[in-house]
C-alpha cells in the first residue's frame, strides 16, 4: 500500500530555565493510504503535540514528517501555507463553519483559494453533498441548520479537496452524547465509502473504537498499539480501556 504519512524520529523539545522537555521523544510510525488512525494518550503525553506538528502548526525539534513522500520539516511558511491548502484536511471540534456564507460557500471556499474553476467546485459540491444527504441544505446558513447537519458540512469542506491526509484533534470533545455518535458514523462513512486516511486525536475510549488502529502515547513516546483487526467495535472498546488502564487514564465513556 501506499505511505501516506511517515513520521521518522520525531522530536519535540521545550527549554525552560536550563530544564529540556521532550513533548515527543523520537517517534516514528507511518500511516497507510485508507487508514483509520486514533492517538491516544493522557493530558500532557504529547499527542496533541505530535498532531500539530504532523499539521504543519508547529515544528518538530528533530526528525522527519514524510506526507506523500513530500518532507515538511524541510518546507519554508509560503510552502507549508501551499501544501495545507492542497495536502491536508481538518475536522474542527466547533467544524469552524463561518456564519456569514452558505454551506456551499463554506464548502466551496477552500477550492476558492487554490484556483479551482466554478464549474468544478459546483460539480464537486454536488457529488460530495449527494453522498452525504445534504444537498438539500446547501444555500442555507450555518446558524439556519442543525448540528448534524453542520457536521456533515464541516466533512464535505475537509474532504473536498481531496486531501491525502484528514487530521481531527478532539473532534468529539465538545459534543453531547447523540452528536458525537453522529460525527463518528460521518467519519467513518468519509474513510470507508470515500477512501479517506484520517488521523485522529482523542482522549475517549468510544470515541476511538471507531477507528481501525490506536497508537498509545506516554511521555511523548508511543508505549503501545492496538490493531483493530475483525473485532467488533465494542470488542476493540474493550481493549482499548484495558491498555488506557495501564497509562493510568481515563476511562469515563463507556459504550
Amino acid at each position: 500500500m501506499n505511505k501516506i504519512l511517515k513520521v521518522k524520529n520525531a522530536g519535540k523539545y521545550y527549554r525552560n530555565r536550563g530544564s529540556l522537555t521532550k513533548a515527543v521523544d523520537n517517534i516514528s510510525f507511518e500511516v497507510e493510504n485508507g487508514e483509520y488512525i486514533g492517538i491516544m494518550g493522557a493530558s500532557g503525553s504529547g499527542k496533541t503535540t505530535l498532531l500539530n506538528c504532523i499539521s504543519t502548526i508547529d515544528k518538530v525539534t528533530a526528525g522527519n514528517i514524510y506526507i506523500n513522500n513530500q518532507d515538511i520539516t524541510k518546507m519554508n511558511e509560503d510552502e507549508l501555507s501551499k501544501f495545507r491548502r492542497e495536502q491536508l484536511g481538518f475536522i474542527f471540534q466547533d467544524f469552524n463553519l463561518l456564519d456569514t456564507l452558505t454551506a456551499r460557500d463554506n464548502i466551496a471556499l477552500a477550492l476558492s483559494i487554490t484556483g479551482v474553476k466554478p464549474e468544478e467546485i459546483d460539480r464537486r459540491i454536488d457529488s460530495i453533498s449527494n453522498k452525504l444527504g445534504i444537498l438539500e441544505i446547501l444555500n442555507k446558513y450555518p446558524y439556519e441548520i442543525s448540528g448534524g447537519q453542520k457536521q456533515r458540512i464541516a466533512c464535505a469542506r475537509a474532504i473536498i479537496t481531496n486531501p491525502s491526509l484528514i487530521l481531527a484533534d478532539e473532534p468529539t470533545g465538545s459534543l453531547d452524547s447523540k452528536s458525537a455518535k453522529m460525527l463518528l458514523e460521518n467519519l467513518e462513512f468519509l474513510n470507508e465509502e470515500l477512501k479517506a486516511t484520517i488521523l485522529m486525536v482523542t482522549h475517549d475510549a468510544f470515541t476511538a473504537s471507531y477507528c481501525k488502529k490506536i497508537l498509545f502515547i506516554k511521555d511523548g513516546k508511543i508505549f503501545n498499539e492496538l490493531v483493530r483487526g475483525n473485532d467488533t467495535r465494542k470488542e476493540f472498546f474493550n481493549k482499548i480501556i484495558k491498555v488506557i488502564s495501564l497509562l493510568g487514564g481515563d476511562n469515563q465513556h463507556v459504550l
